[in-house]
């Protein structure tokens, strides 16, 4: 596996790959890597000929110095991760290098934003997609992977590709899961033992809102999210940020029958935010989002 730090040495290494005709498959991380980034580079490797893997813990999408700053890093291990995982390339810039000088242009997200994260988030999916538009450019993939844990940013990526017209193909994977149903996520390390026993109630909530949706054909908005609060307030500690009922990718309040749908939560831990969701259609099934 080939480690690169530099832009211009990536470029090359891309130049190469297109120049043999080879199909190439990314995966966008900020390290740290657990199984949900391992499902991302499997799912990867079914269907490309090269896959490319960047490390980076972007500042631009934090909004508090101290969660950047808290943010886990281990790039040893991530590197013996996907060596082990047949990655063929890990794009490991520093942050002089992904950003030399102050930004001359400001991209600003003006859809899908103003919800879920985004609310509590200010300026958090400019930074997200500042970064992507330039790993897009330097990497030039075919295919991208992104967890749909992250389900709002899924949408927003979405929305990147489709209106600045990439030629890129957005590839959803399913959340991973622990046992106990809780979402893997790099900042679960960030867990006291109680929070980490009484983290697993968060799927569990969503389960709810999903049944009550199953079992009413006529469901409506406001009694998915007060089911789920409820839930959340019977079983759970932690300072909920957010739960909400959107229709997907759009991520409007406005939903008919016609739309996907996404059920949402975010909970404040001491040291952790976690989040999670389920991706359903109108009727309540799953269209992705669990193992």
């Amino acid at each position: 596996m080939k480690v690169i730090d530099k832009i211009v040495e990536m470029k090359q290494f891309i130049y190469s790959v297109k120049e043999k005709g080879q199909s190439l498959g990314f995966v966008p991380t900020m390290g740290y890597l657990h199984e949900g980034h391992r499902a991302l580079i499997k799912e990867a490797k079914k269907h490309n000929d090269v896959v490319a893997v960047s490390v980076f813990v972007n500042p631009l999408q934090f909004n508090q110095s101290s969660d950047l700053e808290q943010y886990p890093r281990d790039f040893l291990r991530d590197e013996n991760i996907l060596t082990n995982d047949g990655v063929d390339v890990v794009f490991y810039p520093s942050v002089d290098e992904m950003y030399p000088n102050e930004l001359s242009i400001e991209m600003n997200v003006v859809k899908r934003t103003n919800v879920l994260c985004g609310s509590s988030r200010p300026g958090h999916f400019e930074g997200v997609v500042t970064v992507l538009t330039k790993l897009f450019n330097i990497v030039q993939p075919d295919q991208v992977y992104f967890g749909s844990k992250d389900a709002q940013q899924v949408a927003v990526v979405d929305a990147l590709i489709h209106d600045l017209n990439f030629d890129i193909r957005l590839n959803p994977v399913s959340t991973v899961r622990e046992k106990d149903g809780l979402a893997l996520s790099s900042r679960n390390v960030n867990l006291t033992t109680s929070e980490r026993t009484e983290a697993s109630e968060i799927f569990q909530s969503l389960l709810k809102g999903q049944e009550y949706i199953l079992n009413n054909p006529n469901w409506e908005r406001h009694q998915v999210i007060e089911i789920i609060k409820n839930y959340l307030d019977e079983h759970t500690t932690g300072k909920v940020d957010y739960v909400d009922c959107l229709s997907f990718p759009n991520l409007l309040d406005d939903i008919d029958k016609n739309h996907d749908i996404i059920i949402a939560v975010a909970i404040y831990y001491q040291k952790a935010r976690l989040i999670d969701n389920l991706i359903l259609n109108h009727n309540g099934f799953i269209k992705y989002g669990s193992e």
